[in-house]
């Protein structure tokens, strides 16, 4: 389905999981100088993966969708400057990925490591890529 405004991820019959995707893309499509909307559509989305994984049995089905709603917003905030805001976004993402591990910590280590040089932490940043460089890769058995 074409993703046209952020109300599309709220159409009759999508279930949880696709209407945070569909806040995600909108979010990611938006132009730069939009930030308003996609920003606001990217915080609903953390919004409905937290509701979602407190609401599950087991939680940590839906971490990685709460990890990735929070890098988008991550990187959102950094394309328009607010490092100081992305950084512990991007800390969350990091925290709820380490019992994932995989591409899903290095993604989120990438993104911290992107958020701490923004900050000008440059020696926190090349040891978060070193970390990132360190996570072994997914069993492929």
């Amino acid at each position: 389905m074409t993703r046209n405004g952020p109300d599309d991820a709220t159409r009759k019959g999508s279930s949880d999981v696709e209407a945070i995707e569909g806040l995600l893309a909108f979010a990611q499509t938006r132009p730069r100088w939009s930030g308003s909307a996609a920003l606001k559509s990217a915080s609903e989305a953390i919004a409905k993966s937290r509701a979602l994984a407190l609401a599950e049995k087991s939680p940590g089905e839906r971490t990685a969708l709460l990890a990735r709603c929070l890098r988008t917003t991550a990187k959102l905030l950094m394309k328009r400057g607010r490092a100081t805001e992305a950084l512990p976004l991007a800390q969350e993402a990091v925290a709820l990925t380490r019992s994932l591990g995989g591409g899903a910590l290095v993604t989120s280590l990438v993104c911290l490591a992107s958020a701490q040089e923004a900050l000008h932490r440059y020696s926190d940043a090349a040891a978060t890529i070193a970390e990132a460089d360190q996570v072994p890769p997914p069993d492929p058995g």
